[in-house]
C-alpha cells in the first residue's frame, strides 16, 4: 500500500482522535474509504499505531492529496514528526464493542467486559458515534448495582492513582442539578483549615451553566498537574482543582465529553463517575450531596433513597467511609448562576458580607461540619459549631486565599457580561416555585460556563413577595445572539411561579 506524509492540523477535536484526508488522495479513491468510518494510522519509522475518524477535504491548504493530516490530540499520541512516513488501512471494530451490543439489548455485562469496553476508550479506539451508542445503551438498558461497582473499577483502573499516606482524607461531593450551589469552595477552606486533608478534584458543567472547576477559574488557574496537586495539598491540606488534567480516572471525561451535549446523566454513570473519581484521588471518607425537589435531577424523597443505597454500596466495595445527605432541591442556591456571579457568592460568604446569600452559608456550613466530625478528636455535633468558628473568624478567607496563590492567582479579574436584561413579575403575588432547569438553561443559553460572566442573578426566592414590575432576576451574556436566545427562552418560561397573596 501507498505511504502518505503526515501533516499536523492544528484543530481540536477534543479528546477524539480525527484524521483528514483529500478527496483527490489516490489512496482514498482506490481503497473506497468514506467520512466517519475509522481508520488505523501505522507508523513506518516505528511500528507504532493510532485510530482515528476520518474526515475528507476538498481544501489543498487543510491537507494535500499525499499527506494525511492528523487532529492535535492524535498528533500528539503518535507522537511522529511532520512529514514523517505512514500507511493507512480500514481500522476493525474494537472487540468490547460487541459487549455494547449486547448491553444494548438489555444484558448485564461482568468486570472483564467493562473493564475492556473501558481501555477501549481511553486508548480512542472508540468513536464519539461509538461512546454515544455505549451510553445510551447504558442509560435506557439499565445498570444493577454490580455493573455500576465494575463500571467504577475499571476508570479507576485505567487512571492514575493518589496515595496521600494518611488514613483519613476527606472530600465532598453533590449531585448536580440545582444551579449556583457552590458549597464546595468554601467547604473546603473549613475543612483545610481544621486540618483534615481535602484534595477536592472538580468536573467542569456537564448539562450546568458552571460546575465547581469552571467557577473556581474566576480565581485562579484549575488545571494542575499530580505533582502541582501534591504539592499545594500537602502544604495547605486542600485544593480546588479540575480532574482532568491529573488523570485520575481520564475516561470519565471523555464520557463527559459526549454526555454534555447530550444533556444525559443516567444515575450508573454519575454514581461510577463521582466514585471513581473520589477513589482515584485517594478519598477515605466521603460526603455525598442529593438534593431533592421537583426540578431538581432527584425529584422524590423514594428515588434519592435508592440513589442513597446505590452509592453506599459502590462506596463500601471501593473501600469508602461514605454518608448520604439529601437536602432541599426545590430552587438554586445563592443569588448567582455562572462561574462570576457564583463566585461573586462565594466571596460574600468568605468575608461574612452582611449580603451574603445565606441560604449557601448554611448549607457550607452543615456540610462542613459533617466532614469535620469524620474527625476521631471531634464528638457527633460539635462538626458545625467549629465549621462556623473557621468562617467567622476569617481564617476560611485566609486559607481560600492561600489556595487561590498556590494554584496560581488569575491576573486580571474577570467582569460580568456586558449585556443584561431584566425579567420582571407580571402580577403581584408571592413566588411559589422556581423552575431549575429553566434557570439553569437560560444561563446556559446566555453563555456560561464558556463566557465566564455570563448567567443569571437572582433577586428573589420562594416564599418572598414581589409587586408587578418589579426585577425577579437578571440575565447577563457577553454576546447580543446568546442574550437573544435566552429571552426567547424566557418568553415561553421565566422559570418563576407566582401566585396571588
Amino acid at each position: 500500500m501507498a505511504t502518505l506524509k503526515l501533516r499536523s492540523i492544528a484543530i481540536d477535536t477534543y479528546k477524539e482522535n480525527v484524521a483528514y484526508l483529500h478527496r483527490n488522495c489516490e489512496i482514498y479513491q482506490s481503497e473506497g474509504f468514506q467520512a466517519l468510518n475509522k481508520i488505523e494510522v501505522h507508523s513506518q519509522e516505528n511500528g507504532e499505531s493510532v485510530v482515528a475518524v476520518l474526515n475528507v477535504v476538498d481544501d489543498d491548504s487543510i491537507v494535500e492529496p499525499g499527506q494525511l493530516g492528523l487532529s492535535e490530540q492524535v498528533f500528539d499520541q503518535f507522537g511522529l514528526p511532520e512529514g514523517a512516513s505512514v500507511r493507512i488501512c480500514p481500522a476493525t471494530q474494537p472487540h468490547s464493542f460487541s459487549y455494547v451490543h449486547r448491553k444494548i439489548s438489555g444484558y448485564s455485562l461482568n468486570h472483564d467486559e467493562y473493564l475492556e469496553i473501558i481501555r477501549d476508550i481511553e486508548a480512542n479506539r472508540y468513536s464519539k458515534i461509538e461512546i454515544t451508542a455505549y451510553l445510551v445503551a447504558c442509560a435506557e438498558s439499565g445498570m444493577d448495582r454490580d455493573e455500576v461497582l465494575y463500571l467504577t473499577q475499571a476508570m479507576v483502573k485505567t487512571g492514575e492513582t493518589l496515595d496521600w499516606g494518611e488514613g483519613l482524607v476527606v472530600d465532598k461531593h453533590c449531585i448536580g442539578g440545582i444551579p449556583g450551589n457552590r458549597t464546595s469552595m468554601l467547604v473546603v477552606p473549613i475543612v483545610a483549615e481544621h486540618g483534615l486533608l481535602m484534595p477536592k478534584t472538580s468536573s467542569r458543567a456537564i448539562t450546568s451553566p458552571a460546575g465547581t472547576a469552571d467557577t473556581m477559574e474566576v480565581f485562579s488557574k484549575v488545571e494542575l498537574s499530580i505533582k502541582q496537586l501534591q504539592k499545594i495539598v500537602r502544604q495547605l491540606r486542600g485544593c480546588l482543582a479540575w480532574g482532568g488534567t491529573a488523570k485520575l480516572a481520564p475516561v470519565d471525561d471523555v464520557l463527559i465529553s459526549v454526555e454534555r451535549p447530550l444533556s444525559m446523566d443516567s444515575p450508573g454513570q454519575m454514581v461510577a463517575s463521582i466514585l471513581s473519581k473520589k477513589v482515584a484521588a485517594g478519598a477515605s471518607h466521603l460526603i455525598v450531596d442529593i438534593p431533592v425537589g421537583p426540578t431538581a435531577k432527584i425529584r422524590s424523597q423514594s428515588n434519592a433513597m435508592q440513589l442513597r443505597k446505590l452509592f453506599e454500596y459502590v462506596g463500601d466495595h471501593m473501600g469508602l467511609e461514605l454518608e448520604v445527605v439529601i437536602t432541599d432541591g426545590r430552587q438554586p442556591i445563592g443569588r448567582g448562576v455562572g462561574p462570576v456571579l457564583e463566585a461573586r457568592d462565594v466571596l460574600q460568604v468568605l468575608e461574612n458580607d452582611p449580603m451574603a446569600p445565606q441560604d449557601l452559608r448554611e448549607k457550607a456550613l452543615q456540610l462542613a461540619g459533617r466532614i469535620i466530625e469524620f474527625d476521631r478528636d471531634v464528638r457527633g455535633g460539635q462538626g458545625y459549631a467549629i465549621a462556623r468558628n473557621i468562617l467567622d473568624s476569617g481564617r476560611a478567607l485566609e486559607k481560600f486565599n492561600s489556595i487561590v496563590l498556590a494554584q496560581g492567582k488569575r491576573p486580571q479579574s474577570l467582569q460580568l457580561g456586558n449585556l443584561s436584561y431584566d425579567v420582571v413579575a407580571e402580577m403581584d403575588g408571592q413566588v411559589t416555585a422556581i423552575n431549575n432547569f429553566q434557570i439553569a438553561r437560560i444561563a446556559s443559553v446566555a453563555g456560561a460556563p464558556m463566557d465566564k460572566g455570563a448567567g443569571v442573578d437572582l433577586y428573589k426566592k420562594l416564599g418572598q413577595s414581589v409587586k408587578k414590575g418589579e426585577p425577579l432576576y437578571k440575565v447577563y451574556a457577553e454576546f447580543q445572539s446568546d442574550l437573544n436566545f435566552a429571552k426567547e427562552l424566557i418568553a415561553k418560561n421565566t422559570g418563576f411561579t407566582l401566585e396571588k397573596s
